[in-house]
Order: structure tokens, then sequence, then C-alpha cells
């Protein structure tokens, strides 16, 4: 008995231990929502390089992945994503930058009416807006979170 017991013990502490390896190593975001610190993430993620824009309130990390599409991070002085911006290309990865709020856009996108051709999607919910538009090689959108948005800030500073 005390053998499988003791087997027990050693078996929780390794499922323990490789759970914390686990959490430490999941990728952190800079989406919608999330930490500025993580901005390298996305960087990586899109295999880019980045700029900082600095203003009053908030400053703008502008990733260039290679292919040419270019992701504008906004973030608070208080260090929180509030607006994502991109043009180029090629859509970025909407989960990445959608983060937390991915859920969210799924549902209200699976709500819209379908149309045939190309048509800007426009989603204006109290806690999410997204805007996109484009065609093959050339797309642009914004998201960004009304709450979030800085005191005395223009949702229209979103390019």
């Amino acid at each position: 008995m005390k053998i499988t017991a003791h087997l027990r013990w050693i078996r929780f502490r390794v499922l323990v231990a490789l759970a914390g390896l686990a959490a430490f190593s999941l990728p952190a975001s800079a989406s919608l929502g999330g930490n500025a610190a993580s901005v390298e993430a996305d960087r990586a993620h899109m295999n880019g390089s980045t700029s900082v824009i600095s203003n009053d309130n908030y400053n703008v990390h502008q990733i260039r992945a290679l292919e040419g599409t270019v992701v504008d991070e906004y973030v608070s002085s208080a260090g929180t994503v509030f607006a994502v911006a991109w043009h180029g290309h090629f859509l970025p990865d909407m989960q990445q930058i959608l983060g937390s709020y991915f859920n969210q856009y799924s549902t209200a996108l699976q709500s819209q009416v379908r149309q045939y051709g190309r048509h800007p999607l426009n989603i204006r919910q109290p806690g999410l807006v997204v805007q996109t538009s484009g065609h093959m090689h050339e797309y642009f959108g914004r998201v960004y979170v009304p709450s979030l948005l800085p005191q005395g800030f223009n949702p229209d500073q979103i390019q």
C-alpha cells in the first residue's frame, strides 16, 4: 500500500510540473484586450518586424510581415491593446489578433446575412466593432473595443 500511495504522489507531482511547463510555453498574444508586453508574440507569429509610434495617451505597435501585410496594434497608456488595424496582401490571423473576442466575432459573423460578391463586413456591437473590406492581395480592416478606448480617443484615428 505504501508503494502505491508513493507512486500516486510522484505521478501527481510530475503532472503538476508538466502542467506548469505547458502553461509557460503557451504563446502570448497582443491580441485585442491583451497586454502590450506580448506584441513580440504577434511579430513572431507574422514573421515580421516592429516599430512603435508614440502618441499622448496611446502607442501604435506596427508589425510589418515579410509578405507585405501591416498590422497596427493600438496600446493604451495602461498597457491594453484596445484596437487593431491591418492592410496588405493577406488577411491577418483573426484568431490571433482577436484573442478572447474571437468567439464573439465568430458568432456575429455567422448571424450576418449571406451576400454574394464582394461586400465589406461591418459588425457593430456594444462590446466589439469589426470593419473589414478588400479583395485578393488588397485587404484592410480594423477592430476595436469601445469600452477600452482611451479618454478622448476617436475611433476614426484607427487606420
